[in-house]
């Protein structure tokens, strides 16, 4: 057993997750509406139990991750997410897809929020944040990879890709056991583990954290927006592809080239425009992440209106592939506006909040299914995208509760572009 430095541990993780996700993400979709026949009211309802699970779970398991050990909380996760797309690769059922939401996104949170803590922890905040840009560039670089792959594995086989990428996931939490160092950490004492009651109290600390700083407040507002606006597009933008334009068959094969190539495209343009923005905007001032926020949520509800009405398949793919990368853009964003001095003893915690926060607005954009049951895909795509608009608001409402604090500035202006 020997430890590796964190920072090459962190691009490691980011790498091969990014890589083995790409091929699962690239097919799970068109999986789900082909090889499955799930209708759209269900494959909401499939979205709807993911973030059920992690609803239920992510706080918990935040907490788990500040008591005892983020190392630990993190291979735990890793396996868990490999076992719940082995599951859905395996089984092409409803109950089973059901199922393997819950086991995977229980996995998910015991991740989420311990990642970012890990990390931060071991190098510090100020090393940390553009850490996060640059890990971004890098598990986008390992999607091509991993898409590429799938072209291949997937051609006469969908489950292939999924059942690939599920062991791949397995394999990086067994890896991890062996060269994850934790040195910047300060677990529990072993006296203090023994009841519910300090969990408890570190959790009410990290709601004292939030509730001390309006600013993180509205962070998370914009959070919950974003959760809101997500589900509906996630789960129903091929659907909507399938059903509205006829899908060229690439390279001899089925429709799973041209929806890998198309996420292809998309991960080489969020690479560049990743590297543009690591480049102006300043990843330790809230304000300059605020500014680049606003027009970030502003281009995406414009581009998923374009994307639900536009009777043209070249603009359709045109608007999803701005859509994808301006999402691409968001979350690093959004991770180091959450991660600016935040309490190391609750660090994790915090975290676990911004993903429940999503987790609840995504249970909540479940709505979608009901839209597209009564109506259709394309308005239940185009009312996803006004349930983003009041994020503007909020991230607004952020920056004005910095403006004038002097030490806040930036290397670019973007209100002025």
């Amino acid at each position: 057993m020997f430890r590796v430095e964190a920072s090459k541990v962190y691009l490691f993780i980011e790498f091969t997750s990014s890589a083995f996700f790409s091929m699962m993400f690239a097919v799970v979709s068109l999986y789900e509406a082909t090889v499955a026949g799930l209708p759209p009211m269900q494959l909401v309802l499939v979205g709807t139990t993911l973030e059920v699970s992690a609803f239920l779970f992510e706080i918990p398991t935040g907490v788990v991750a500040d008591v005892f050990s983020r190392r630990l909380s993190i291979i735990i996760g890793y396996l868990l997410m490999g076992v719940g797309f082995l599951v859905e690769g395996l089984f092409p059922t409803f109950f089973f897809i059901l199922l393997a939401q819950v086991i995977w996104g229980v996995g998910y949170t015991f991740t989420s929020g311990a990642t970012q803590a890990w990390i931060t922890d071991e190098i510090g905040e100020e090393k940390a944040n553009p850490l996060f840009m640059r890990a971004a560039r890098v598990g986008l670089t390992a999607s091509l990879v991993g898409m590429g792959v799938t072209i291949f594995i997937g051609a006469e086989n969908i489950a292939m890709p999924i059942l690939v990428g599920a062991i791949g996931i397995m394999l990086i939490g067994i890896t991890l056991i062996f060269v994850m160092p934790e040195t910047g950490f300060k677990p529990m004492p072993m006296e203090d583990r023994n009841s519910w009651q300090h969990m408890w109290h570190t959790f009410n600390e990290g709601v004292k954290s939030v509730r001390s700083r309006p600013r993180l407040i509205s962070i998370l507002g914009v959070g919950l927006f974003y959760g809101l606006y997500s589900e509906g597009f996630d789960r129903l933008w091929v659907k909507h592809l399938l059903d509205t334009f006829e899908i060229p068959i690439l390279f001899g094969g089925n429709q799973v080239a041209f929806f890998t190539l198309l996420r292809i495209v998309a991960a080489v343009g969020s690479i560049f425009v990743l590297r543009w923005v690591e480049e102006r905007v300043d990843s330790s001032s809230p304000l300059a992440i605020g500014r680049a926020m606003i027009w970030v949520t502003g281009g995406i509800v414009v581009a998923m209106l374009g994307f639900a009405l536009s009777p043209l398949l070249l603009l359709t793919l045109g608007l999803y592939l701005t859509i994808d990368v301006l999402r691409d853009v968001h979350t690093p964003l959004q991770t180091a506006w959450v991660n600016h001095k935040l309490d190391p003893q609750t660090r994790a915690t915090v975290h676990s909040m911004t993903g429940q926060v999503d987790s609840i607005g995504q249970i909540g954009g479940g709505s979608s299914a009901v839209v597209a049951r009564y109506f259709s895909v394309q308005v239940a795509i185009a009312f996803s995208a006004l349930l983003l608009t009041p994020a503007l608001g909020l991230v607004r409402r952020a920056n004005s509760e910095l403006g004038n604090e002097p030490q806040e500035s930036s290397t670019i202006d973007l209100k002025q572009e």
